[in-house]
């Protein structure tokens, strides 16, 4: 179910991702590449590797967007309100056993948490996302760690290939004004490679770190510990799809999680 929140915060992060990925996409081609690489096959090489840098960074993104991160589907009728103030005042809950939302009136399955942004219970939430303006759950995961990925490589490629310009000749730039406006914008084209690559890394580390201890952001808040520990492979299949290791790192497949529960099963108990 893919939904477009009409977040104003999740709007404006979007926009500003994108006007980045452009100007750095304009810099790279206008102000590093066609003054110093022109003659050279490398110049071309770079464009085009940078591009499908930036072509697999924005289909990561679209798909972490607006692809379904696993939203709970509610009853068609609402439940009992005693057995939702029953529920509400349980001390004690077991990691694997259904709980019922307050706000939703559902039931929801183990691990499911209630977003208020998007007003929706989502498996395995993880967190909400204004750069995706969308929540971070069961179903999503891959393509939000792979936006991060390749947001942090085409970082990483704008500041080496930014680096090794300014030791390079400028073929294109005979007259002050032009030395002046490409020293502007390849310094601005570093200071955002270095700014979005260290948030970037900030943020895969977390995530790598909430998938090897398996817990998500919300859980880890809550001080939640995992007493059934999984292997790491298996916590990245999860995550990534049973296929080969490659295959991870392609946002067009999608992840593959057979012990996903649907609302259903619960009410059909």
């Amino acid at each position: 179910m893919a939904v477009f929140h009409k977040d104003p915060c999740g709007v404006i992060c979007i926009l500003f991702t994108y006007s980045a990925v452009l100007y750095a996409d304009y810099c790279l081609v206008q102000h590093v590449v066609r003054p110093t690489l022109t003659e050279s096959i490398w110049g071309s090489l770079h464009v085009c590797i940078f591009n499908v840098i930036i072509l697999l960074l924005a289909i990561s993104h679209v798909r972490a967007s607006f692809s379904d991160p696993g939203v709970v589907a509610r009853p068609s009728t609402s439940l009992d309100f005693s057995e939702i103030n029953k529920a509400k005042n349980m001390q004690t809950q077991d990691e694997n056993e259904w709980t019922i939302c307050v706000k939703c009136e559902a039931y929801r399955p183990p691990r499911a948490h209630h977003c208020r942004t998007c007003g929706r219970c989502v498996r395995k939430m993880d967190h909400h996302c204004p750069w995706i303006n969308n929540c971070v759950g069961e179903a999503n995961q891959k393509y939000f760690v792979l936006f991060l990925f390749y947001t942090g490589l085409a970082s990483l490629y704008c500041i080496i290939l930014t680096a090794v310009s300014w030791t390079l000749e400028c073929n294109g730039c005979s007259r002050e004004y032009e030395k002046r406006t490409r020293l502007i914008h390849t310094v601005i084209l570093m200071i955002e490679g270095c700014l979005f690559g260290l948030f970037v890394l900030a943020m895969l580390c977390d995530q790598f770190s909430a998938i090897m201890d398996d817990l998500t952001a919300v859980e880890h808040v809550q001080r939640q510990i995992r007493t059934n520990r999984k292997p790491r492979t298996a916590l990245l299949a999860e995550v990534f799809g049973r296929g080969g290791f490659f295959t991870w790192f392609c946002p067009c497949s999608s992840p593959v999680n057979p012990q996903r529960s649907t609302a259903s099963e619960r009410y059909n108990v």
